[in-house]
């Protein structure tokens, strides 16, 4: 397993969240921190046996969205999509659902949910599953196993 780590220590709060992390991740993962350039690190780790986590979209666009560059995210965005389809292995993309709540009262949080929004859209339309987790349990959106899934009693991982 190889782990890409988008996030960033910008305070002594989300520090101690990288940390807590890392204490838990088993010796044996391969982990890469990357905050930036996602599909490039993708490429680098991907190989035909083995399981990729990119932990996580929404931290990944965070951090592009506070690049003073504001074609950058367009551009990451666009070099993920490009290359996800063909990269070998299987990949696991963790992202946090933010647009189920109330429209966000500020003009940069509203961008984060559009941006979050449509990077999941178009990662659903090219990936082969999608699972929405809700309270902790797997709700199968697209792909084998429609529905709620049974992970917890059966021991099997979606």
């Amino acid at each position: 397993m190889t782990v890409i780590a988008t996030g960033t220590a910008g305070d002594a709060e989300m520090a101690a969240r990288i940390a807590m992390h890392r204490a838990r991740r088993p010796p044996r993962w391969t982990v890469i921190e990357e905050p930036l350039q996602l599909a490039a690190a993708l490429a680098g780790a991907a190989h035909a046996e083995g399981v990729t986590l990119v932990d996580c979209l929404t931290l990944w666009l965070s951090n592009l969205m506070g690049d003073p560059d504001p074609e950058r995210i367009v551009q990451e965005v666009e070099r993920l999509i490009a290359i996800l389809p063909d990269l070998p292995g299987d990949h696991i993309l963790v992202g946090n659902e933010v647009g189920f709540g109330i429209v966000p009262v500020n003009a940069l949080a509203r961008r984060f949910a559009d941006e979050a929004g449509v990077l999941h859209q178009r990662l659903a339309g090219i990936c082969d599953r999608v699972i929405l987790m809700v309270a902790g349990l797997p709700l199968a959106v697209k792909g084998r196993d429609a529905g709620l899934l049974d992970a917890g009693l059966s021991g099997e991982r979606p």
